[in-house]
């Protein structure tokens, strides 16, 4: 069914594929939004970024790792746009690390997806940060031996004010983008969606429970990172909790410089200058 951010081209992804899913959430959280000229989307480098080919959305198809000083600059720029960057685990936690690390500390207003299956699917499944410890391929005959990074506990400790983590299901990423729409702030939003070709499912979704419906307190910083250490990404029985992890209201990078609030204020850019 055709739809009004269609493009009417179709991914090229593997048939089967979990961004098929995670497309479909995003689509139907943009259908749902009343004025999509105010929007703009950046993708960077691996299967994620077929994802822009298939929304019809202004934005850039940006270098690998570099979605997110790519998302700042549009919002310095129009500060009134709604920006949704979009990365693989790859482009986020190996490339992308120092911006994202910088990103959580700044908390510019806009929203940061990550399609994480653990490797780097795009150039047929090497580790990534997150790809668990054991884990071979042709280019670690003998398993990844170096520690495994946890992206939740980065974030929290960086000082996200947004930090949530979901499946590659349609309706949670449409619920999950509908919370952080919500959120004046930098949102990291990560989905987990196993490759069925380098990285086969590891039975998460089984194992996932909804932090919102255990009534956990997105406000306890504390307990955000209690429950961010239960899952891993190296275990194989532990619960993985999915939902809002972490959110508190803070003064974001706009709000911080002069020139961007009166832009707000005005809703303008800052093509709309005289100079």
């Amino acid at each position: 069914m055709s739809t009004k951010i269609d493009t009417g081209t179709i991914p090229t992804w593997c048939p089967g594929c979990f961004n098929f899913q995670i497309m479909a959430g995003v689509k139907n959280f943009l259908n749902k939004q009343k004025n999509l000229k105010d929007w703009a989307m950046v993708t960077g480098i691996g299967c994620h970024a077929k994802i822009y080919d298939a929304i019809k959305l202004p934005g850039l198809n940006s270098l690998h790792g570099r979605v997110i000083p790519t998302c700042l600059g549009l919002k310095v720029g129009n500060p009134n746009l709604n920006v949704m960057g979009f990365s693989g685990d790859g482009d986020a936690y190996s490339e992308g690390i120092e911006h994202l690390i910088h990103s959580a500390r700044y908390n510019a207003n806009f929203k940061y997806i990550v399609h994480n299956n653990q490797v780097f699917a795009l150039t047929i499944g090497e580790p990534t940060a997150v790809t668990e410890s054991g884990f071979k391929d042709k280019t670690t005959p003998l398993g990844v031996r170096v520690k495994t990074l946890n992206p939740i506990k980065l974030m929290l400790a960086s000082g996200a004010t947004f930090v949530a983590r979901v499946f590659a299901d349609v309706s949670q990423v449409e619920q999950v983008l509908n919370e952080a729409l919500k959120h004046k702030g930098f949102a990291f939003i990560e989905i987990l969606q196993p490759c069925l070709i380098f990285h086969q499912d590891q039975g998460y979704k089984e194992r996932t429970y909804n932090l919102q419906e255990n009534k956990h307190d997105k406000t306890d910083l504390k307990k955000a990172m209690e429950k961010a250490d239960e899952f891993d990404y190296n275990s194989k029985t532990s619960k993985i909790p999915l939902g809002i992890f972490y959110q508190k209201q803070e003064e974001t990078f706009e709000e911080k410089f002069p020139q961007l609030v009166k832009l707000m204020k005005t809703k303008k850019s800052w093509k709309d200058i005289k100079r």
